[in-house]
C-alpha cells in the first residue's frame, strides 16, 4: 500500500518569491495593462479630455504609410543587429578559446564593451563618425567615399546597426565561449586524430554542439534590437535623418512624448509587445525544434 507523502505547509517559500512577483507586477503587469488600456483612448496634449474610442488607434496605424516603413527598418535592422553581433562574437570566441600565451587579457578586453550604457555606445560613435572631426569619415574619404550620415540615410542605419551590434557583442561573447569550453576536449582531438581541419571540426562538431547557445542568443538578440536600442538611436541619429533610422520603439517615444499622442504611441507600444512575443513563442516553437541539445 503507497503512502501518501505530506509536506507541512509553510509561509517562507511565497516570501521568497514575493519580491520577485512584486517587483514584476509593479514594473511589467501594471504598465504593460496601463498601456493597453491607454490605446483606447484619444487625450489631448494636455490630459485635460479624455475620449475612449476602441480600436480607432490601432485602424490609424495600420493606414499610416510612416508606421507601416518603420516595420520594414525594425525588420532589417534587427536581423542585421543578431546577425552582426552573433556572427562576430562567434568568431571571437574561437579565437578566444584557442588562444593560450594572454587569455584573460584578451577576453576581458573583448568583454569590456558590455559594461558601456548604450547612449554612451551611442555617443562614441557619433564622435569617431562626426562628418568634421570623425577619423572615420577622414579615412573613409580618403578612398573617394563622402560619408555624412546627417543626410545620408543609408549611412545613417548603418552606423546604427554597427552600434548596437557591437554594443551586444561582448553578451553574445561571454555565452559563447562558455558553451565551447564546455566542449569535452576529447572529442575535438579525437576529430583532429581522424584528419579533420579546424573549419571542418568547427563546422561538424563545435556549432552543432553550442546550437542550444545560438538558439537562446537569437531569442535575446532579437529582443534587445526591438527594445534596448532606443537609447543607442536616440545618441546617435534621433530617427533621422528623413525617419531613416526611426524603428517601432522610436516611434513609440516620437509619437508619444514629443507629438503628445498619447493615446497612438500607447497603441504603438502594446502592437510592438504582441509583436515581440509572437516572434519568441514561433522561434520556440519552429526553431527550437532544429537545435540539437
Amino acid at each position: 500500500m503507497l503512502k501518501r507523502v505530506h509536506f507541512p505547509t509553510s509561509v517562507l517559500p511565497y516570501l521568497l518569491v514575493a519580491p520577485q512577483i512584486i517587483i514584476t507586477l509593479v514594473f511589467f503587469i501594471w504598465p504593460a495593462s496601463q498601456a493597453i488600456y491607454q490605446s483606447f483612448l484619444i487625450e489631448d496634449a494636455f490630459g485635460l479630455s479624455t475620449e475612449f474610442v476602441w480600436f480607432e488607434n490601432f485602424a490609424y496605424l495600420l493606414q499610416d504609410q510612416h508606421y507601416r516603413d518603420s516595420f520594414g527598418r525594425t525588420i532589417f535592422f534587427s536581423i542585421a543587429v543578431a546577425f552582426l553581433s552573433m556572427f562576430t562574437a562567434l568568431l571571437l570566441a574561437g579565437f578566444a578559446d584557442r588562444v593560450i600565451r594572454g587569455a584573460m587579457t584578451y577576453r576581458t578586453l573583448l568583454i569590456w564593451p558590455y559594461a558601456v550604457a548604450p547612449v554612451l555606445a551611442g555617443a562614441l560613435w557619433v564622435f569617431m563618425f562626426n562628418p568634421t572631426l570623425g577619423i572615420f569619415p577622414f579615412l573613409l574619404d580618403m578612398i573617394g567615399v563622402d560619408w555624412n550620415h546627417y543626410l545620408n540615410g543609408s549611412q545613417a542605419m548603418a552606423l546604427v546597426i554597427f552600434a548596437a551590434a557591437w554594443k551586444q557583442i561582448a553578451y553574445n561573447f561571454l555565452f559563447y565561449l562558455a558553451a565551447m569550453q564546455a566542449i569535452p576536449r576529447s572529442v575535438i582531438e579525437a576529430a583532429a586524430i581522424d584528419g579533420a581541419g579546424p573549419i571542418r571540426r568547427f563546422a561538424t562538431i563545435i556549432f552543432p554542439l553550442i546550437s542550444p547557445t545560438t538558439f537562446f542568443l537569437l531569442v535575446i538578440n532579437a529582443v534587445y534590437a526591438f527594445f534596448d536600442t532606443f537609447g543607442i538611436i536616440h545618441a546617435v541619429t534621433q530617427g533621422g535623418p528623413a525617419n531613416a533610422t526611426t524603428i517601432l520603439v522610436y516611434k513609440v517615444y516620437n509619437d508619444g512624448f514629443v507629438g503628445l499622442d498619447l493615446g497612438g504611441s500607447a497603441a504603438q507600444s502594446v502592437i510592438l509587445m504582441a509583436l515581440v512575443i509572437a516572434m519568441t513563442v514561433v522561434q520556440f516553437r519552429y526553431i527550437e525544434r532544429k537545435v540539437e541539445y
